[in-house]
């Protein structure tokens, strides 16, 4: 329930833009485990990471500026598919960060790294999971906006997509979700 009301303040009241990002700037959110984010392990659920994912994609969009010219369009933003990779755990009251970054686009999806890290006990950062979205954007009759126009929204211009890492374009055929 917190991460539900987490993803709602970062909704519909986004943190303020971050004055010089841009469309590939990285977006951090720090977060903290709560105790409602533990399964009976004692670690948090991995239904939980997707919700954290949820909250930080919001706060890129917010980072960007973005909600008042998403909202003006009526476009808000859904996911298409998405994966994660686990490789440590996170346990009550530890501090986290989710980095959300864009790997690239076709005339369908967005497609964005979120990368969860924390403090290791030398200090340094260490790398938790990573999960790979594939994002749409419909309008408020349900239809499907093409992504290089919400990227053109974006960005304050139309921009050519980079070239997808080769592991996220064979995912995106995989998962069937890349452009056709």
């Amino acid at each position: 329930m917190i991460r539900t009301l987490q993803l709602a303040a970062a909704t519909f009241r986004p943190r303020r833009a971050v004055p010089g990002q841009d469309l590939f700037s990285p977006s951090v959110t720090r977060m903290r485990v709560h105790l409602s984010d533990l399964d009976l392990y004692r670690h948090v659920n991995n239904g939980i990471y997707l919700q954290c994912m949820d909250v930080a994609r919001s706060n890129y969009l917010a980072d960007l500026g973005a909600f008042g010219a998403l909202n003006e369009r009526g476009w808000y933003p859904v996911v298409a598919a998405q994966t994660i990779k686990y490789r440590r755990s996170l346990t009550w009251r530890q501090r986290f960060e989710v980095t959300t970054s864009v790997l690239g686009w076709d005339e369908r999806v967005v497609y964005l790294d979120q990368s969860f890290s924390r403090r290791g006990r030398d200090g340094e950062p260490e790398h938790v999971a990573r999960g790979i979205v594939a994002g749409r954007f419909l309008g408020r009759k349900g239809e499907r906006v093409a992504a290089p126009d919400v990227v053109a929204l974006l960005a304050g211009e139309p921009v050519s997509p980079p070239e997808l890492p080769a592991d996220v374009a064979a995912w995106a055929r995989a998962v069937d979700v890349a452009a056709r």
